[in-house]
C-alpha cells in the first residue's frame, strides 16, 4: 500500500539556509565565485559601485538556458555531482566539481535584498529578478514554490556566461572595503592563477596570490611535498623544509599538498583587512574548506602565536565518501574519519616544525640579536663555553616573545641576563631557560626589577665589597674608628659571616642601656675610651660586642671587668625573661695589641673564658684581613660584577 506520509519543504527554509546563514561578504562571494569555477569560466570579475549599493559577478562560463536556470540553479538542494550528466562531477574542461550541497546561491541573500540573474547560453539570453520581500510573501501566502520576476529584454545585457547583479545591499555585512575583499578572496581559493586558467577580478583589478599576506611575512617554510609554493623563494624566507606529503597506512589516494610558515614576529600576523593570519587555512577542490584548523590542534606552545599556511586535502571533498562540509562551508564535521586522520597528520608535523622552529630560531634570532645589540654577543661571548648554548637559547626565547615594543624587549633582555647569571650560580641555568615559554610565564618568573636584584647575587657583593674595601683604604687609627663607627655595627657579617641583625635585638639593646652596658651619651662614651657596644643574637646565642678606640692601648685586667660586668647585667636581663642559662659571648674589638697577647697568652684565653666561654679579643687589622679572605670569592666576582653591570648599561 502507498504510504500515508509525505515530507514537505516550506519555502521558509530559504530563511535558515539563505537569508541568516552567512555573514560577511567574502563568504557570499566564494560561493558565487566557485559557481563560475564549475561553470568553466577563465575569468570572474566582481564590480562594486563607488557607493557600494549595486555588486555585480559576471563570468565568462557556459552560461544557463531557461531549463538549466530552473533545474539546477533555481532548485534548492541540486546535488550536481550525483546528475547523471557527464560534466556532474569533472567539467568539461576537467575542473573538480567545487558546488556539493546546492545551497550556496542562497547566500547571495544575505547580503542583498534584490538578486538578479542574466545567463546567456546557444545563443539565448534571460534574465529573472529574486526579492527578500517576494520571498516572504510567498511564505506568509503559503505558497509551495516562489516565482522570481523575469526581466524584460531590455534590462538583459550579458552576452556571454553568467551576470549577477545585487541591490539594496546590507551595508553592516560589507566589511572594510574592496581592498579588504580582495585580500580575503586571495584566501579563499588555491586555483587562482595563469596555471588553472582562472582569473578573479575587482572593479578590472586580478586578484592575486600575493594579496593572501601570509607567505610574504614569512621567514622559515616548511612545504608538503617536493613542490614549494609560488613566491616560496621570497628573500623573507632563510630557512626552508621538504615535509612528508602523508601519514603511513593511509589510503593511497590520500595526501597533502601546501605549505606551512612562521613569521618572525607576531605582530606581522595581524591584519584587519586579511583576517587572522595566525591560521592554517584547509582547501578542498581549489576553494575554501576550513577557515582555521590551528585552532583544533590544541598546541599552545609558543611557536604556534608565529603559524600561518595553506594546505590542501582534496580527500577531505571526495565524491565518494559523505560531505563533511557544513551548511556555510567554513567548517567540517569532525567526528568524520578523515578529518581526524588529517588532524593527527597535522599534529605531528607541527611537532617536526616547532623542533626546527626553535633550531632555526636560535640560529637567526641571536645572531640578529648580537648585531642589534652588540651588548648581547659581549655577555655570551665571556660566558664560560658550558652556558653559552643556554644563554643563546635564552636570548632567542626572549625574541621570540610576542613584545610589541623593542625597548620592552630590552628591557627583558636586562631581567633575563640578571636572572641567569643569579641561577647560574645556583646551577639552575637551563631551568630558567626552559621556563619561558610565554610573556606572563617570563614576567612572573622574574618579578620585577627591585625584586630581582633583591634575590640576585650581586647585592651582597656590592654590600659586603664595598664596606671590605673600606676596610682596606684605612691607613690610620682615625680613619679606622670612624668607617667601624659608621659600617661595622650595620655589617656585623665581618665579625662572622652568619651574623646577622635578629628580630628582638632592638627590646634588649633597650634593656642594656637602662643598665648603662650601651651608653648613648657620646661624651661619656670618649671618656670611657669606648666607640660603641652591640648586642645581638645568633643561633640561640647572646652576643655583646664592644668596639674600642682604635688608638687607646687597653689593658687584660680593665677588660676582663667590663666584659664580666656586661655578661652580669645581660643575665639578669634574661633570667627576669626566664632564660636562667644563656649562652653569653663578649667580644672586644681593639685597636693596639695588649701585653698578654705576646708574654703571656694562655692568661688571655683564661681571663677571656672567665668572662664567658667563647669570648675573645680581635683587633682591627685581623678584622680587615679576615674580612678579606672570607670574601676573596666576593671580591673576585666584584670584577665579573663590573662587567656585568657595564653589558646591561649599553643595552
Amino acid at each position: 500500500m502507498p504510504s500515508p506520509y509525505q515530507m514537505t519543504v516550506d519555502l521558509n527554509v530559504l530563511d535558515h539556509l539563505g537569508i541568516n546563514l552567512y555573514s560577511n561578504i567574502a563568504a557570499v562571494l566564494t560561493e558565487a565565485v566557485a559557481n563560475a569555477w564549475d561553470a568553466d569560466a577563465s575569468v570572474v570579475d566582481i564590480r562594486i559601485n563607488s557607493d557600494s549599493s549595486v555588486i555585480e559577478i559576471e563570468d565568462d562560463g557556459i552560461g544557463m538556458t531557461v531549463t538549466d536556470m530552473n533545474e539546477k540553479y533555481l532548485r534548492v538542494g541540486y546535488r550536481r555531482r550525483d546528475d547523471t550528466d557527464p560534466y556532474g562531477k569533472v567539467t568539461a574542461k576537467g575542473r573538480a566539481v567545487m558546488g556539493r550541497k546546492g545551497l550556496g546561491k542562497l547566500s547571495l541573500f544575505s547580503i542583498a535584498e534584490i538578486i538578479e540573474v542574466q545567463s546567456a547560453k546557444n545563443g539565448l539570453t534571460h534574465g529573472l529578478r529574486m526579492t527578500v520581500e517576494g520571498i516572504q510573501e510567498s511564505v506568509q501566502q503559503k505558497a509551495t514554490v516562489y516565482h522570481p520576476e523575469q526581466l524584460a529584454g531590455d534590462d538583459v545585457t550579458v552576452t556571454k556566461g553568467t551576470l549577477i547583479r545585487l541591490k539594496k545591499i546590507k551595508r553592516q555585512r560589507l566589511g572594510r572595503g574592496v581592498a579588504a575583499l580582495r585580500m580575503r578572496l586571495a584566501r579563499r581559493f588555491s586555483v587562482i592563477g595563469a596555471s588553472q586558467d582562472f582569473k578573479i577580478t575587482i572593479n578590472g583589478t586580478p586578484v592575486t596570490i600575493e594579496e593572501r599576506g601570509d607567505l610574504s611575512v614569512c621567514q622559515f617554510l616548511w612545504h608538503f611535498g617536493p613542490d614549494v609554493p609560488e613566491g616560496g623563494t621570497k628573500p623573507n624566507i632563510v630557512e626552508r623544509e621538504q615535509l612528508l606529503q602523508r601519514l603511513e597506512g593511509w589510503d593511497g589516494l590520500w595526501g597533502v599538498k601546501g605549505w606551512i610558515g612562521t613569521a618572525r614576529v607576531p605582530k606581522q600576523l595581524d591584519n584587519d583587512d586579511a583576517g587572522n593570519l595566525n591560521s592554517i587555512v584547509v582547501f578542498a577542490r581549489g576553494r575554501l574548506f576550513h577557515e582555521n584548523i590551528l585552532d583544533k590542534l590544541n598546541d599552545g606552545r609558543l611557536y604556534t602565536k608565529y603559524l600561518t599556511g595553506q594546505i590542501e586535502a582534496d580527500f577531505l571533498d571526495s565524491d565518494t565518501d559523505p560531505d563533511i562540509a557544513t551548511s556555510d562551508r567554513q567548517r567540517v564535521q569532525e567526528d568524520d574519519p578523515r578529518y581526524v586522520q588529517l588532524i593527527s597528520f597535522l599534529k605531528h608535523q607541527t611537532t617536526l616544525i616547532e623542533k626546527r622552529w626553535n633550531e632555526w630560531r636560535r640560529k637567526h634570532e641571536v645572531k640578529k640579536a648580537k648585531e642589534t645589540i652588540p651588548a648581547l654577543a659581549l655577555w655570551i661571548g665571556g660566558l664560560p663555553d658550558g652556558y653559552q648554548e643556554s644563554a643563546e637559547e635564552l636570548i632567542s626565547k626572549i625574541s621570540a616573545l610576542p613584545v610589541e615594543q623593542e625597548e620592552d624587549r630590552k628591557e627583558l633582555y636586562k631581567y633575563g641576563i640578571f636572572a641567569f647569571e643569579r641561577m647560574k650560580l645556583r646551577g639552575s641555568a637551563e631551568k630558567l631557560v626552559a621556563s619561558i615559554g610565554n610573556i606572563d610565564k617570563l614576567l612572573k618568573l622574574l618579578a620585577d626589577r627591585d625584586s630581582l636584584e633583591a634575590s640576585h647575587y650581586r647585592d651582597i657583593v656590592k654590600s659586603r665589597v664595598d664596606a671590605i674595601q673600606q676596610f682596606q683604604k684605612l691607613v690610620d687609627g682615625e680613619a679606622k674608628e670612624k668607617v667601624l663607627q659608621k659600617y661595622l655595627f650595620d655589617h656585623l657579617w665581618l665579625l662572622d659571616p652568619s651574623w646577622e641583625r635578629a628580630a628582638g635585638s632592638e627590646i634588649m639593646e633597650t634593656r642594656l642601656t637602662e643598665e648603662g652596658v650601651i651608653i648613648a651619651d657620646l661624651t661619656e662614651k670618649e671618656k670611657l675610651g669606648r666607640v660603641d657596644i652591640a648586642y645581638r643574637t645568633m643561633a640561640g646565642k647572646h652576643i655583646i660586642v664592644e668596639l674600642k678606640r682604635a688608638d687607646r692601648q687597653m689593658k687584660l685586667l680593665e677588660l676582663q671587668e667590663q666584659g664580666q660586668t656586661y655578661v652580669d647585667k645581660l643575665r639578669k636581663i634574661l633570667l627576669a625573661q626566664n632564660e636562667p642559662t644563656p649562652n653569653i659571648e663578649v667580644i672586644f674589638v681593639i685597636g693596639k695589641p695588649i701585653a698578654e697577647e705576646a708574654s703571656n697568652p694562655d692568661r688571655l684565653k683564661s681571663s677571656m673564658a672567665a668572662v664567658s666561654p667563647g669570648s675573645r679579643v680581635i683587633h682591627y687589622d685581623t678584622l680587615i684581613k679576615g674580612a678579606q679572605e672570607s670574601y676573596a670569592e666576593y671580591l673576585e666576582r666584584s670584577k665579573e660584577l663590573d662587567k656585568l653591570e657595564k653589558i646591561v648599561g649599553m643595552l
